[in-house]
């Protein structure tokens, strides 16, 4: 099993892909960046944009648009960080960060301060959907850090930063522009390239991310979006001419089809092991266990799902570094539980209660991540030098 699985590879991931970009703009870090991407940024440019398409993994480009304008300029394939997750990825663009380090590790984790498992993205109680009436800054004090764009501000007063996202995003940067649309996003960006000022741009599109979820892998939604993506994107670099600006195109993860969909609550065996509900995701699902129940646990659990999934304690998953290298935030004690399973093949694991109102969305995906497959942890890294 172990030969089949893709691990982050902290030399060659999303990590190092900004850290290149935070060391151009002489913001100190103690992470390599990317040698491909130091050497081209050596030849200086008024404009840096990054682009990241959601869920846009290295499979997905092969299987939608293998011969377009993307894949032709694929100067390298990386590995997302672990947990394959837009909340453990993003968050590792926006912060410089591997997940060890912001604390942010899935998209449900339990709080001890709001008694739940909270969906760190939408702000909503992870089963009830009810969203959770705190105040962003309590959440900032908690797992708080500080952001690329202050750090690069900091570092090079004279570059203007830019956050470019969909309107429901959170905002990070001192200036946000909301885009929802690829086409939206592309005539931003020309116009702010046109300007006189130094700039950084990080653009985030939340397809084909969710189009992949709902539709699959290599479905016509996903293809569409991806052949049209690129027409845009085109027009945008034919656009961005004498403007000497680089602009990167990659992704937070990849996607795996999925054939096989498990609910924990159904399973008796398991759950009598079980002290809370389970969070994290469900390619990589945390067990709080009891203490006379912990050999059981393991047992029935492997026996059920010893192909599926790979089962680590909290003390083998934070000495395996699958989270990444550095200060171990301190809420990470509190996140992890006593095990961790993680996805390897092609099934997933609910997690629902008997309060969830989200069971019907959930068994309607077709596919997801947050495993350790060659599909879900492989992205592109894509270069275009306009001058």
């Amino acid at each position: 099993m172990e030969e089949k699985i893709v691990k982050p590879n902290y030399e060659n991931s999303i990590l190092n892909l900004i850290t290149s970009i935070l060391k151009y703009y002489h913001v100190e870090t103690p992470y390599k960046g990317i040698e491909k991407v130091d050497t081209v940024l050596q030849k200086g440019y008024k404009n840096i944009v990054l682009v990241i398409l959601d869920g846009m993994g290295m499979q997905v480009l092969k299987d939608t648009v293998p011969k377009g304008i993307f894949a032709q300029n694929v100067v390298d394939t990386i590995t997302s960080v672990y947990p394959s997750t837009t909340t453990a990825a993003m968050t590792t663009y926006y912060s410089g960060k591997p997940p060890i380090s912001t604390g942010w590790i899935a998209c449900s984790q339990y709080f001890k301060e709001y008694g739940r498992n909270v969906n760190l993205f939408s702000r909503q109680d992870s089963h009830t959907k009810e969203k959770i009436e705190v105040e962003k800054l309590k959440l900032k004090d908690i797992i708080g850090y500080e952001t690329i764009y202050e750090q690069i501000r900091k570092a090079s007063p004279k570059t203007s930063v830019y956050e470019i996202m969909p309107e429901d995003c959170d905002k990070k940067a001192p200036i946000t522009i909301l885009a929802n649309e690829v086409e939206e996003m592309k005539n931003v960006i020309v116009d702010l390239c046109h300007k006189e000022k130094e700039k950084f741009i990080l653009a985030y599109h939340e397809n084909p991310d969710t189009l992949l979820h709902y539709t699959g892998c290599r479905s016509e939604e996903v293809k569409t979006f991806m052949q049209k993506a690129q027409e845009e994107f085109y027009n945008m670099l034919e656009r961005l001419k004498g403007t000497n600006t680089l602009v990167i195109f990659s992704a937070d993860h990849g996607h795996i089809n999925i054939k096989k969909t498990v609910s924990i609550l159904e399973d008796s065996q398991l759950q009598e092991c079980l002290i809370m509900p389970t969070s994290f995701e469900s390619r990589m699902v945390n067990f709080f266990v009891k203490q006379d129940k912990k050999e059981e646990f393991v047992e029935r659990f492997k026996r059920k799902f010893g192909e599926d999934f790979l089962l680590y304690s909290k003390k083998e998953l934070l000495e395996s570094n699958l989270l990444g290298y550095g200060v171990q935030h301190k809420k990470v004690d509190d996140f992890i539980g006593d095990y961790i399973a993680i996805g390897v093949k092609d099934t997933r694991i609910l997690l629902d209660t008997y309060l969830s109102r989200e069971r019907k969305k959930q068994d309607e995906k077709k596919a997801t991540h947050c495993g350790l497959t060659k599909e879900e942890m492989e992205v592109p890294l894509i270069l275009f030098e306009v001058k």
